[in-house]
């Protein structure tokens, strides 16, 4: 029994020491980089990270379901209703939004920023850009929720992945049900992702699955884009694994 309680007590020493590391890492002068990959389904996105993922210090984890999305929402309504009044009209217990006036939103994105990075994304000691893939960027609101990620995570950048409908459209669930209805929503779907990585600047970049896949080195592009150095061999051998499209 005393044996087992060492074990634990360790465990959690080792636990402690991990979240204090991530915690640390979490900073805004932290040394991490973000990277997003903005796409949708069945558009040879799993390819894609896998790529990145094969980068020395890159780590790039999968779909979400749009899970920041809701403290998104959370930090929105913060702001909504904090900006309803001065904060003085708050103060008072009497008041029904008693104390709603002084919430400190940089501590709300710092403390998102944390949790995201002690939950989701969790960094290796070696990582030097971490981040995800999601092919869930259809919402109405997209374009303020990737400008507030963008808020969370200091100098993200946003890496778009497309591919030709044709072959989307007879891929997986984009072929079931009215496949007239799916092709204007992949198609309306792509055109709001490529508007907000116009807007983004040199902080987005666009890659073409049919383009890669029929010629590696066009890849070339996008090392570039993130400061690293190409491997072709490196992104040959990636590709010659079979990644779900």
């Amino acid at each position: 029994m005393r044996s087992k309680t060492r074990a634990l007590a360790e465990q959690n020493e080792r636990l402690a020491r991990e979240v204090e590391r991530l915690r640390k890492r979490a900073d805004e002068d932290s040394d991490l980089s973000f990277l997003f990959v903005m796409t949708y389904g069945r558009s040879g996105s799993t390819l894609i990270s896998g790529l990145l993922n094969a980068i020395p210090g890159y780590l790039i984890r999968g779909e979400n379901r749009h899970a920041l999305h809701h403290l998104f929402g959370y930090h929105r309504t913060l702001v909504t209703e904090k900006s309803k009044g001065p904060a003085k009209a708050y103060r008072t217990p009497t008041h029904p939004f008693f104390g709603i006036g002084d919430v400190p939103l940089a501590a709300s994105l710092a403390g998102i920023r944390r949790l995201v990075l002690e939950t989701l994304l969790r960094p290796h000691a070696a990582t030097r850009v971490v981040g995800f893939k999601e092919i869930r960027w259809y919402g109405e609101d997209m374009e303020e929720y990737v400008a507030w990620l963008r808020r969370v995570f200091p100098g993200a950048r946003f890496l778009v992945n497309t591919r030709a409908h044709e072959s989307v459209l007879a891929s997986g669930w984009w072929a079931q049900g009215d496949r007239e209805h799916n092709a204007a929503h992949l198609a309306e779907t792509e055109r709001r992702i490529l508007a907000v990585a116009a807007e983004l600047g040199d902080a987005a970049y666009h890659v073409h699955y049919d383009d890669y896949v029929a010629d590696p080195t066009v890849l070339q592009g996008l090392y570039a884009w993130l400061g690293e150095p190409w491997d072709e061999e490196s992104v040959r051998a990636t590709m010659a694994v079979r990644h779900s499209v």
